[in-house]
């Protein structure tokens, strides 16, 4: 598993430094793929039940050609590392339990 910690301090720092909003509420997009349709549709199912927005799944084209599905899940949380590792860590561990890839998380910048 990738350091997501860190990855997660260097994309708030990144916003942060680049003049992002700390006081208003994101929308953070975490990311699932895998290359089974099932496999990922049920992982989203688990992830509405814990009651997550789901996003519903749509095949993704790699920089290879190659195909995989994936959705997404939004949260609205404050820019800081400990609110979103919260879910990360949560995200994670049921992308690993469904034996899908928890492809990490992005936001937006807001002024």
């Amino acid at each position: 598993m990738e350091n997501w910690r860190e990855i997660s301090e260097d994309i708030v720092d990144s916003l942060l430094e680049d003049g992002s909003d700390p006081e208003v509420l994101y929308e953070v997009e975490h990311h699932f793929v895998c290359d089974d349709f099932k496999r990922l549709e049920s992982a989203a199912l688990e992830a509405f039940k814990f009651g997550y927005d789901v996003e519903d799944p749509a095949e993704l084209e790699l920089e290879d050609g190659g195909k995989v599905w994936g959705f997404d899940i939004v949260v609205e949380a404050e820019l800081n590392v400990d609110v979103i590792m919260e879910d990360v860590d949560k995200l994670a561990a049921l992308a690993k339990e469904m034996d899908v890839e928890y492809d990490g998380w992005g936001t937006y910048f807001q002024e």
